[in-house]
Protein backbone atom coordinates (compact mmCIF):
# COMPACT_ATOMS: atom_id res chain seq x y z
CA UNK A 1 0.00 0.00 0.00
CA UNK A 2 1.80 2.87 -1.06
CA UNK A 3 2.04 6.09 0.82
CA UNK A 4 2.21 10.12 -0.13
CA UNK A 5 3.64 11.12 2.51
CA UNK A 6 5.62 11.18 5.89
CA UNK A 7 4.56 10.97 9.39
CA UNK A 8 5.62 10.63 13.10
CA UNK A 9 9.10 10.97 11.37
CA UNK A 10 8.75 7.83 9.31
CA UNK A 11 9.65 8.36 5.56
CA UNK A 12 7.16 6.33 3.02
CA UNK A 13 9.12 3.49 2.57
CA UNK A 14 8.60 2.84 6.72
CA UNK A 15 5.23 3.76 6.16
CA UNK A 16 4.81 1.29 2.91
CA UNK A 17 6.61 -1.45 5.12
CA UNK A 18 3.94 -1.36 8.26
CA UNK A 19 1.21 -0.96 6.41
CA UNK A 20 1.75 -3.28 4.42
CA UNK A 21 2.64 -5.99 6.70
CA UNK A 22 -0.89 -4.49 8.65
CA UNK A 23 -3.09 -5.06 6.13
CA UNK A 24 -1.99 -8.91 5.79
CA UNK A 25 -2.76 -8.65 9.76
CA UNK A 26 -6.30 -7.15 9.32
CA UNK A 27 -7.24 -9.57 6.68
CA UNK A 28 -6.39 -12.80 9.04
CA UNK A 29 -8.26 -11.38 11.67
CA UNK A 30 -11.02 -10.52 9.62
CA UNK A 31 -10.94 -13.92 8.42
CA UNK A 32 -10.30 -15.19 12.19
CA UNK A 33 -13.48 -13.46 13.44
CA UNK A 34 -15.49 -14.76 11.04
CA UNK A 35 -14.48 -18.10 11.93
CA UNK A 36 -14.76 -17.41 15.33
CA UNK A 37 -18.56 -16.39 14.48
CA UNK A 38 -19.43 -19.37 12.56
CA UNK A 39 -18.29 -21.74 15.19
CA UNK A 40 -20.14 -19.72 17.95
CA UNK A 41 -23.24 -20.02 15.53
CA UNK A 42 -22.96 -23.56 14.87
CA UNK A 43 -21.48 -25.41 17.79
CA UNK A 44 -23.67 -27.98 19.97
CA UNK A 45 -23.02 -30.83 21.66
CA UNK A 46 -22.15 -31.64 25.73
CA UNK A 47 -20.15 -28.37 26.53
CA UNK A 48 -22.57 -26.23 24.51
CA UNK A 49 -22.89 -23.56 27.03
CA UNK A 50 -19.21 -23.41 27.94
CA UNK A 51 -17.85 -23.53 24.61
CA UNK A 52 -20.52 -20.82 23.15
CA UNK A 53 -19.38 -18.41 25.98
CA UNK A 54 -15.20 -18.89 25.47
CA UNK A 55 -15.66 -18.47 21.73
CA UNK A 56 -17.67 -15.29 22.15
CA UNK A 57 -15.20 -14.41 24.41
CA UNK A 58 -12.45 -14.53 21.96
CA UNK A 59 -14.46 -13.73 19.20
CA UNK A 60 -14.68 -10.18 21.34
CA UNK A 61 -11.49 -9.87 21.67
CA UNK A 62 -10.44 -9.98 17.85
CA UNK A 63 -13.16 -7.52 16.95
CA UNK A 64 -11.28 -5.28 18.90
CA UNK A 65 -8.07 -6.26 17.60
CA UNK A 66 -9.29 -5.37 13.97
CA UNK A 67 -10.80 -2.06 15.05
CA UNK A 68 -7.36 -1.46 16.30
CA UNK A 69 -5.28 -2.44 13.44
CA UNK A 70 -7.66 -0.51 11.19
CA UNK A 71 -6.87 2.66 13.30
CA UNK A 72 -3.67 1.93 13.33
CA UNK A 73 -3.13 1.81 9.32
CA UNK A 74 -5.30 4.88 9.17
CA UNK A 75 -3.15 7.03 11.74
CA UNK A 76 -0.33 5.96 9.22
CA UNK A 77 -2.02 7.59 6.36
CA UNK A 78 -2.96 4.24 4.60
CA UNK A 79 -6.35 2.67 3.55
CA UNK A 80 -7.71 0.17 5.35
CA UNK A 81 -9.23 -2.99 3.19
CA UNK A 82 -12.89 -3.69 3.74
CA UNK A 83 -14.28 -6.23 1.38
CA UNK A 84 -14.27 -9.66 2.13
CA UNK A 85 -12.86 -10.36 -0.85
CA UNK A 86 -9.38 -7.96 0.46
CA UNK A 87 -9.91 -9.74 3.59
CA UNK A 88 -9.37 -13.43 1.89
CA UNK A 89 -6.66 -12.27 -0.74
CA UNK A 90 -4.69 -10.73 2.46
CA UNK A 91 -5.04 -13.28 4.83
CA UNK A 92 -2.82 -16.02 5.87
CA UNK A 93 -5.81 -18.03 7.44
CA UNK A 94 -8.33 -20.06 5.59
CA UNK A 95 -12.31 -19.81 6.17
CA UNK A 96 -13.83 -22.36 7.52
CA UNK A 97 -14.75 -24.74 5.49
CA UNK A 98 -18.06 -26.20 6.81
CA UNK A 99 -20.16 -25.94 9.43
CA UNK A 100 -20.63 -29.83 10.54
CA UNK A 101 -17.57 -30.34 12.09
CA UNK A 102 -17.74 -31.50 16.03
CA UNK A 103 -16.13 -29.74 19.02
CA UNK A 104 -12.79 -30.87 18.99
CA UNK A 105 -12.24 -30.38 15.44
CA UNK A 106 -13.59 -26.93 15.84
CA UNK A 107 -10.95 -25.72 18.65
CA UNK A 108 -8.46 -27.43 17.19
CA UNK A 109 -9.04 -25.56 14.19
CA UNK A 110 -8.98 -22.22 16.15
CA UNK A 111 -5.82 -23.49 17.98
CA UNK A 112 -3.94 -23.57 14.55
CA UNK A 113 -5.09 -20.43 13.61
CA UNK A 114 -4.04 -18.90 16.78
CA UNK A 115 -0.63 -20.57 16.23
CA UNK A 116 -0.27 -19.34 12.98
CA UNK A 117 -1.03 -15.66 13.83
CA UNK A 118 1.47 -15.94 16.26
CA UNK A 119 4.17 -16.92 13.80
CA UNK A 120 3.01 -14.71 11.52
CA UNK A 121 3.05 -12.09 13.88
CA UNK A 122 6.57 -12.51 14.80
CA UNK A 123 7.88 -12.52 11.27
CA UNK A 124 5.87 -9.17 11.02
CA UNK A 125 7.32 -7.76 14.12
CA UNK A 126 10.94 -8.93 13.49
CA UNK A 127 10.07 -7.17 9.70
CA UNK A 128 8.90 -4.08 10.61
CA UNK A 129 11.84 -3.77 12.94
CA UNK A 130 14.89 -4.28 11.46
CA UNK A 131 13.58 -2.41 8.00
CA UNK A 132 11.39 0.81 9.69
CA UNK A 133 11.90 3.16 13.15
CA UNK A 134 8.03 2.37 13.61
CA UNK A 135 9.10 1.21 17.51
CA UNK A 136 4.65 2.02 17.82
CA UNK A 137 3.47 -0.48 15.04
CA UNK A 138 6.05 -2.81 16.39
CA UNK A 139 4.76 -2.46 20.13
CA UNK A 140 1.20 -2.75 19.16
CA UNK A 141 1.81 -6.41 17.18
CA UNK A 142 3.31 -7.31 20.21
CA UNK A 143 0.40 -6.90 22.06
CA UNK A 144 -1.60 -8.52 19.27
CA UNK A 145 0.63 -10.91 19.64
CA UNK A 146 0.29 -11.75 23.32
CA UNK A 147 -3.22 -11.74 22.48
CA UNK A 148 -2.91 -14.56 20.37
CA UNK A 149 -0.76 -16.28 22.23
CA UNK A 150 -3.48 -15.89 25.73
CA UNK A 151 -6.42 -16.72 23.69
CA UNK A 152 -4.45 -19.75 21.98
CA UNK A 153 -3.39 -21.33 25.42
CA UNK A 154 -6.95 -20.81 26.65
CA UNK A 155 -7.87 -22.83 23.90
CA UNK A 156 -5.43 -25.57 24.96
CA UNK A 157 -6.03 -26.13 28.04
CA UNK A 158 -9.65 -27.01 26.93
CA UNK A 159 -8.43 -29.34 25.03
CA UNK A 160 -5.54 -31.41 26.88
Amino acid sequence: MAVNETRFGLSKKEITSSTDNLTIILGSEMVFYVKMRNYHWNISGNSFIELHRLIEEQYKKVEFLIDEIAERISKLGGKAIGSMQEFLKNSVLEEAKTTTVGQKEMLEDLWNDHNTMAKKLREFIETIDEETSDLVTVDFLTSVLESHESMGWMLKKYLS
